[in-house]
């Protein structure tokens, strides 16, 4: 991923569209990374992945209500005090 510190990046706005359009291009201020362009088809790919993934734990989580494992709120807290009381033993 080629990378560009913020002033280039402003400077030279019209290119980095461009390139944002072959690949993700990224954007460090300070020498710290923060943010990278890419091209609306590509976050578009993104988004839609990010929705199937979001369907597929709903759906898993749904299966898991249906079969009973799940558990409540102080059943879970009880739990976990019992796994860390039995690590610190």
């Amino acid at each position: 991923m080629e990378t560009l510190n913020a002033s280039d990046a402003k400077r030279e706005f019209g290119e980095v569209i461009l390139k944002a359009q072959r690949g993700p291009v990224g954007i460090n201020k300070n020498g710290k990374p923060v943010a990278v362009m890419i091209s609306a088809s590509a976050y578009a790919e993104i988004e839609q992945l990010n929705q199937k993934f979001l369907q597929l734990a709903i759906d898993q989580g749904l299966e898991d209500v249906k079969a009973g494992r799940v558990h409540d709120g102080p059943e879970t807290i009880a739990r976990l005090r019992k796994l860390v009381a039995d690590a610190g033993s």
